[in-house]
């Protein structure tokens, strides 16, 4: 849940408010469903939600995986830099 809500506060940066206002929100349902860009409102957004509720919920999961992996390969090079005797 909480990777969930990380990906969307991340994702609606500066439209946080109004996230069907969000270009970046409104091309990437566009580029998934065909639909205009300039044409998703609320309802719009709604619907994509809904509709696409588990696809949705995989994609988000495999991004709080992929933050987790990142975080890791940081540490690692961190600990790695700073050698055994520091």
């Amino acid at each position: 849940m909480l990777a969930r809500l990380r990906f969307l506060w991340l994702a609606g940066r500066g439209w946080r408010l109004r996230p069907w206002r969000s270009p970046y929100l409104r091309w990437r349902i566009e580029t998934f469903t065909g639909m205009e860009a300039e044409r998703i409102g609320l309802r719009d957004m709604l619907r994509f939600l809904w509709r696409y509720r588990g696809r949705l919920a995989a994609f988000v999961w495999w991004c709080g995986e992929m933050e987790h992996w990142r975080r890791l390969s940081r540490r690692r090079i961190a600990s790695a830099r700073s050698g055994p005797n520091d």
